[in-house]
């Protein structure tokens, strides 16, 4: 069997997977986290683990500003974003972006995590594991509060942009 002139090598499987992710339709969360000073990073590898017990999953990368606290915090705030939402998560996914500034809808919830106002739906979640992967850490957390009353359509993250749900 003749190999295709388009497949490629485990030296571009890193760019191979970023080609084929952006095939990939995901939701976009912000993951916020308490510390010295409140964390939070926009994340599109959000997952349901588990319904008994609640459990959901994140990636979040080793390098990001946002690692170290969410590497020592006990709780992190999971939010759902809505359609309208794209400046806030591009807030939260530009590096140095001042994201608990004054543009920036918060509060302290449950746990003291940081809690940002007119999502979608927004989970409060106890960590109990953060596994090391690659250049990332995968971290399963337990929901112990939320949110779900506010609804509407979610944002989207498709092709390298944000977008909203066609009907």
């Amino acid at each position: 069997m003749t190999a295709s002139p388009d497949l490629r090598t485990a030296r571009t499987a890193p760019a191979l997977l970023r080609s084929v992710f952006r095939q990939h339709a995901a939701g976009v969360a912000v993951i916020t986290a308490a510390g010295a000073q409140p964390a939070g990073f926009t994340a599109t590898s959000l997952n349901s683990v588990a319904a008994e017990p609640p459990l959901v999953s994140f990636g979040v990368g080793t390098s990001s500003s946002s690692w170290p606290v969410v590497a020592e915090a006990e709780h992190v705030g999971v939010h759902i974003l809505g359609e309208d939402q794209q400046e806030l998560a591009a807030t939260f996914a530009r590096s140095g972006a001042d994201r608990f500034g004054p543009s920036t809808d918060w509060h302290s919830g449950p746990e003291g995590v940081p809690l940002l106002g007119g999502v979608v739906a927004w989970l409060v979640c106890r960590v109990v594991a953060r596994i090391p992967a690659g250049d990332h850490r995968i971290v399963i957390a337990e929901v112990v509060a939320g949110d779900p009353t506010r609804g509407g359509r979610p944002l989207v993250y498709h092709q390298g942009a944000f977008t909203a749900l066609r009907d």
